[in-house]
Order: C-alpha cells, then sequence, then structure tokens
C-alpha cells in the first residue's frame, strides 16, 4: 500500500522531470511511509529521488519509532542543535535543481532555510497528485474511517445521558470528550461543538456555560481520530417539547439532507447534490438561512477535498467519502444541522454514520 503510494508519486516526479521530492507534512509523511509524528517545530521530511531509494529525515528523538513503523529503511537524524536542512541536502541527489514541494505546507521562513543549503531553482507543487491518490479511498481506509464513526457515534449516546435542562454546554462536552477516549479514540479530531438554544443557530458557535433548557434545540458537532483516520457527525436534538417552527425547520434540514443522499452515485456532480439539498430547504422559505457549502471529503483531515458546493462541477467516483451536512440557522430562533458521512460506491451510496436522524427527544 505506502509502496504503491510512493511509486505514484514518483511517477509524477518523472513526468515533471524532477530531481526529488521532498515531502515535509506529517499527515503526508504517514500517508506514504505508515511513520506518524508531530515533530512541532523541528524538521520532518521524506525525500524521494528520481534515482534510488527514498529516505526518511526526523527529530533524533523520534527514530526509534521511525525504525519500528515506516516503510523507508534509509532513516537520518537531526538533533535540537544541528541544521537540518544541512542533513537533507545529503538525502538529495548530487546538484539537485529540480523539486517538488508542498507549496501549501512549506512555510516561506522554511524555505528560506532550505534555499541557503539546497540549490534547486525550480519547485514544483506535489498537492495535485497527493490529493487525487487521497480522494479515492481504499479499502483500509475505509474499514478505519467506519471504525472512527463507531467510535463517535457510541461517544455520543453516552453523552446524551448528561443532558437534562440546568447542564451546561461545557458539561456535555467534557463528558462527550471523556468517551471518546474511554472508548478508544485518540481524541477528538476537531473542536467538539454542543451549543443550546439559541446559540444552535451558530453555524461555529462556541460552547460556553449556557445551561440547557426545556423547549429549545441542542446541537451537536463532533469527531474522533483514530489510527489515523476522522469522523464527523452532527446531530440536532429536541430537550423536551419544541414548538412548531422548530419542528419545521428539524423536519426541513432532514428532508434536505435525505434528498442529497439520494442522488449519490458516480457520475453525478458535486453541484448537483449541493443544489438537490439547497432547493429542499429554499422551497420551505429557509434558503437565505442556510449559508455555507453541503459539505467537505473527509479521510486522514476533518476538512478535505473535494468541497461538496452549487459550482463544483467534479463528478462523484467509487471511494470518494465526504460529508453532507444540510443546516438552517434562523438567529435569536435556533438552528438545525444533520450530518452524515457518505462513501460513493460502484453503484450508488452507502452511508456510513447510522445514528439516528428523526427527530429525538432528550432531557
Amino acid at each position: 500500500m505506502f509502496t504503491a503510494r510512493i511509486q505514484k508519486l514518483h511517477t509524477f516526479l518523472l513526468e515533471q522531470e524532477l530531481d526529488a521530492v521532498l515531502i515535509t507534512s506529517p499527515k503526508h509523511v504517514y500517508y506514504l511511509t505508515g511513520f506518524f509524528t508531530d515533530p512541532h517545530e523541528r524538521f520532518l521530511g521524506l525525500v524521494i529521488p528520481a534515482q534510488g531509494e527514498p529516505s526518511l529525515i526526523v527529530p533524533a528523538l523520534d527514530r526509534e519509532a521511525a525504525v519500528a513503523a515506516s516503510i523507508v529503511q534509509s532513516i537520518y537524524t537531526h538533533t535540537d542543535i544541528q541544521n537540518p536542512y544541512e542533513v537533507l541536502k545529503q538525502t538529495l541527489p548530487a546538484d539537485t535543481k529540480a523539486l517538488g514541494l508542498e507549496k501549501s505546507h512549506m512555510t516561506l521562513e522554511r524555505f528560506e532555510a532550505m534555499s541557503e543549503v539546497v540549490a534547486a531553482s525550480r519547485f514544483v507543487d506535489v498537492e495535485q497528485p497527493l490529493r487525487e491518490m487521497r480522494l479515492i479511498k481504499s479499502e483500509d481506509e475505509i474499514a478505519r474511517m467506519k471504525h472512527a464513526i463507531q467510535l463517535v457515534e457510541d461517544a455520543l449516546r453516552e453523552g446524551l445521558k448528561k443532558v437534562k435542562p440546568g447542564v451546561t454546554e461545557m458539561e456535555i462536552l467534557a463528558e462527550l470528550e471523556f468517551q471518546m477516549k474511554r472508548l478508544g479514540a485518540e481524541g477528538p479530531s476537531f473542536s467538539t461543538m454542543v451549543l443550546a438554544g439559541e446559540k444552535s443557530a451558530l453555524p461555529h458557535g462556541k460552547p460556553g456555560n449556557r445551561a440547557v433548557q426545556e423547549g429549545e434545540l441542542l446541537l451537536f458537532d463532533l469527531g474522533v481520530e483514530v489510527n489515523g483516520y476522522v469522523s464527523d457527525i452532527t446531530r440536532t436534538f429536541a430537550v423536551g417539547e419544541i414548538n412548531d417552527q422548530l419542528r419545521e425547520i428539524y423536519e426541513t434540514v432532514w428532508a434536505a439532507n435525505e434528498a442529497a443522499i439520494a442522488e449519490i452515485r458516480p457520475g453525478v456532480t458535486f453541484a448537483h447534490l449541493d443544489k438537490t439539498a439547497r432547493g429542499v430547504i429554499e422551497a420551505k422559505g429557509y434558503g437565505e438561512y442556510f449559508m455555507h457549502r453541503l459539505g467537505h471529503g473527509l479521510g486522514m483531515d476533518v476538512h478535505e477535498y473535494p468541497s461538496v458546493h452549487s459550482e463544483n462541477q467534479e463528478v462523484l467516483r467509487a471511494g470518494m467519502v465526504f460529508t453532507i451536512e444540510p443546516g438552517i440557522y434562523v438567529p435569536g430562533v435556533g438552528g438545525v444541522r444533520i450530518e452524515d458521512n457518505v462513501l460513493v460506491t460502484e453503484t450508488g451510496v452507502e452511508v456510513l454514520t447510522q445514528f439516528p436522524k428523526q427527530l429525538t427527544v432528550i432531557g
């Protein structure tokens, strides 16, 4: 698996007439080698040369872990008092002139430090082939994502037991994140969101000490990371009985979610999915209150390619995984978002999230 990914990047290298490719994003190093670390400010790099075997450069304190996990056999280290770019120069082909980089990850500061040692004069972005590889998930990746989804759904079930009038958003959040780790996740895949009442109308609201009250909506947006892959799910609940307007908002979002999922199959465009869900919401008069895209790609990152919006004319292909998350957010009233993780199959769609979507009264 890892060897095949490196080979694909090597093919791109040859097509672009590069002397080598340098990968510095920790997640891409993991994707290509099987070794993950967060190097913080220290240098981490995978060198794939046009000729010869790849090399991995890691902080000295990560050497043992790299040897145990990486498929790359040539591992170089640097200490905190060494210049890591001098080590990089040793691993690059002599007289390197053309180098592939992840331009979105290589900072100007690091580029200038590297340029003082490495004399390359032509640089090519390698994000496109990496994005294309990550776009279509393997069976192993899908299995890992299903596990991450199962863990977050189990954590949500446990967290809901904490909900009752008077409990604060932050108290519920703390319980959710405790359950995530208790169940085996490495941690949340992003900042967990628990928003009560009028705060549920904030698409990216911040949980706080707002107490849950009877007769309002309670929105949860959460995910976990485990074995290098993530989940991302949103569910909205009623705390006790809610009024007709809130119920209508909920039913409309649920209908939009289901309508978009029903259209998922190879050959359909992302734009069509967005317009399908948006059309349901607009027909009920809530179009102005759905102000974000329908979804986003999911995998090693919570937000990765593709972006599911009304202008994306790319067609769906089997193996793509992304979210479907329509929402309605009425200021001062409340908001609803229902988010599923979906896999495009050869014949249609598999909804990976299984947590019930019908309006549920809790508390």
